[in-house]
């Protein structure tokens, strides 16, 4: 949907090692029509020196083409909210790309708060290497 697939490297062992292998890993939520899965969630936890909390970080909310329009986005996104109440975190928060308008709207209508005033930054894994 990002049209960023090119930039994909995970696979099935990464992915396993990551969410079953690895302490304080991410999770994930799927969402289910009957028995046919239709979407999911990856999130983590983040920490707020502002607040001093914990937070969640929304990695990932995907939803199968065919199931869009039918509240799976919102329905697994107000689940990670819940997490984040039942277990006093502070935040939630997530990026989306600045073209991606139905995600955006989605968004807020639901109350997030965009953070214009902030820009993403990223080290990759060949500028990791290159530095040090």
């Amino acid at each position: 949907y990002e049209k960023l697939a090119h930039e994909v490297t995970a696979t099935e062992a990464i992915l396993e090692e990551s969410f079953f292998r690895t302490p304080g890993g991410p999770k994930c939520l799927l969402g289910y029509e009957g028995d046919v899965p239709v979407g999911f969630c990856i999130y983590f936890h983040n920490f707020s020196s502002f607040i001093g909390k914990q937070g969640i970080y929304l990695e990932d909310l995907f939803v199968r083409p065919q199931f869009r329009g039918k509240s799976y986005g919102k329905h697994l996104l107000l689940e990670l909210v819940k997490i984040a109440k039942e277990n006093g975190l502070g935040r939630v928060e997530w990026s989306v790309l600045d073209w991606n308008k139905p995600a955006i709207e989605f968004y807020k209508a639901l109350g997030a708060q965009d953070m214009n005033e902030w820009t993403v930054y990223r080290l990759n894994r060949s500028t990791i290497e290159k530095l040090v």
